[in-house]
């Protein structure tokens, strides 16, 4: 069984969508998503620098470009299931036939403002710790007055909070974390802090026509199997200032069988959690289009 799943902020790096951009008719594609949401897709994802694709705004509109030009460049592909981390639900909702590709490129430009606009209030941001056991890092974290913002699984936790909170968290790591990293995202996402951005997805949302999933569809939630597009698109606006619990994506995709995971673009953070996670089951992040003969041999024996 195959389960496909899209990254969430902070997988961008510098210039990865070039390579996808030499596939027939990708750049005309990203130009027509540019054009509909006014925002030039091609130029951050090929020219535009680390800190021009960290913007919020930009990055988000952008991971969702290059999942779903990714994933149509493996063909029809009839996946088990589908799940995405933080803002790749809507790459998710996409692949599962809950949305359109210019409703998801349409909801996911207003999610990116709005969240956005809600990070510039405080400064705030995220931090990842590696390592520790979780009854005794979350009451740390509570001390500390930060959320756990990801439960990514595979001792990996993401904390949020305002920026002094994540400078104690580093000088005061919890006993047993082998080492917290401050991610560059620009602010708390998944928390309370984006509260004000749920009111002005929930507009966005309500000009939607959501299908039904014709795949199981994994929420991010809490690892719940999704089966009305309804309820898929009312979890994608809550989900902004509420935590992100892939590890109970995995724990469904145990339940469920998967024997295969591939990753769409930009691959490899959660195929790296995977890999720790859920042992046995193969792999593979799509990070270039060299990897697409590998992912599509892996799709004809597990999906």
């Amino acid at each position: 069984m195959l389960v496909l799943v899209a990254p969430g902020q902070g997988a961008q790096t510098p210039g990865f969508l070039t390579p996808w951009l030499e596939l027939p008719g990708a750049a005309d594609r990203l130009a027509a998503w540019s054009d509909a949401i006014g925002l030039d897709l091609v130029h951050y994802g090929t020219e535009a620098d680390a800190d021009a694709i960290r913007d919020t705004s930009v990055a988000q509109p952008l991971l969702v470009a290059a999942g779903l030009l990714s994933a149509s460049a493996l063909g029809d592909v009839v996946p088990g299931a589908v799940a995405g981390h933080s803002v790749g639900e809507i790459t998710a909702a996409v692949l599962a036939g809950v949305l359109e590709d210019s409703e998801a490129l349409s909801l996911v430009r207003t999610r990116g403002l709005a969240m956005a606009e809600a990070a510039a209030v405080t400064r705030t941001g995220m931090a990842a710790l590696l390592g520790g056991d979780p009854e005794v890092t979350l009451p740390h974290l509570e001390k500390l007055g930060l959320t756990p913002a990801n439960m990514n699984g595979a001792g990996q936790i993401v904390a949020a909070g305002t920026a002094e909170q994540i400078e104690a968290l580093v000088a005061d790591a919890p006993e047993g974390v082998r080492r917290v990293v401050p991610l560059q995202v620009a602010g708390a996402f998944h928390t309370h802090h984006m509260a004000p951005a749920v009111d002005k997805l929930t507009a966005a949302a309500e000009a939607l026509g959501p299908a039904d999933p014709k795949v199981v569809y994994v929420s991010n939630k809490d690892g719940a199997r999704v089966s009305s597009g309804a309820e898929v698109l009312e979890r994608l606006v809550g989900q902004v200032a509420n935590p992100v619990r892939w590890d109970l994506c995995m724990e469904t995709f145990k339940e469920l069988g998967v024997t295969a995971l591939v990753e769409v673009c930009p691959g490899g953070t959660l195929t790296g959690i995977a890999k720790r996670a859920l042992p046995g089951v193969k792999t593979l992040a799509l990070k270039t289009p060299d990897h697409l003969d590998a992912a599509r041999a892996l799709i004809a024996d597990h999906a």
